[in-house]
């Protein structure tokens, strides 16, 4: 039971609790305390705690947490066990590495489509799948009704494709971009990969910890 709405930071956390507890399956471990988890992921065990109350709280007192169970709690609660379509724009380096080395199923997703506008890569098979030509995206979207589209293209190319899928009734978007999608289309449901942005927060952190 899900109590009012939900902090992001809540919701952000969610992914890494999932990541953990698999570790945890892997290790054949099989229930573990919210101290024992907080010291693992660096964090306290009234924040996990606190986290997990709002969505009803999936502990015992004095037993702690099934693993098993606590992860089948967020999978549902994230939605990876009612896998949604999505497709992938942009087969450059980042499109080829995303489609290659990401199992979207385990993430809640299935691939049914790949695009690009190069004459030279269409039908090229990536993992099992056919690269298709941009020109078919409307007839494919109209027919495969797609909930996501995961965005691999340069900046100038990624508001028109954007304005197409939202027209198309597609609004979750995961895009490696440098465009704010967000900004120009706020219905629209965005999840940003900002290797840029990553690498100058990494910059600061390391020259604020030279720092103190």
């Amino acid at each position: 039971m899900i109590k009012g709405a939900i902090s992001s930071l809540v919701i952000n956390r969610m992914p890494r609790y999932y990541r953990f507890l698999g570790d945890l399956q892997d290790e054949g471990i099989k229930k573990i305390s919210s101290r024992q988890l907080a010291e693992r992921m660096n964090l306290t065990a009234s924040q996990i705690r606190q986290d997990f109350n709002c969505f009803g709280g999936f502990g015992q007192q004095g037993y702690g947490y099934n693993i098993d169970i606590l992860k089948q709690e967020i999978a549902h609660i994230l939605g990876i066990d009612r896998p949604q379509t999505a497709i992938l724009i942009g087969v450059g380096n980042i499109g080829r590495a995303v489609i290659k080395n990401v199992n979207f199923e385990s993430k809640g997703f299935t691939l049914i489509g790949i695009f690009d506008e190069k004459e030279s890569l269409v039908g090229q098979i990536v993992k099992n799948s056919p690269v298709r030509h941009i020109s078919t995206l409307d007839e494919f979207c109209r027919e495969n009704r797609p909930a996501a589209a995961i965005l691999c293209l340069p900046k100038a190319a990624t508001k028109p494709i954007a304005q197409q899928l939202l027209n198309l009734g597609i609004k979750g978007f995961l895009n490696f971009s440098s465009y704010d999608i967000y900004l120009d289309f706020p219905e629209s449901i965005v999840e940003n990969v900002h290797f840029e942005d990553g690498l100058m927060t990494l910059s600061y952190r390391l020259h604020n910890e030279e720092n103190t």
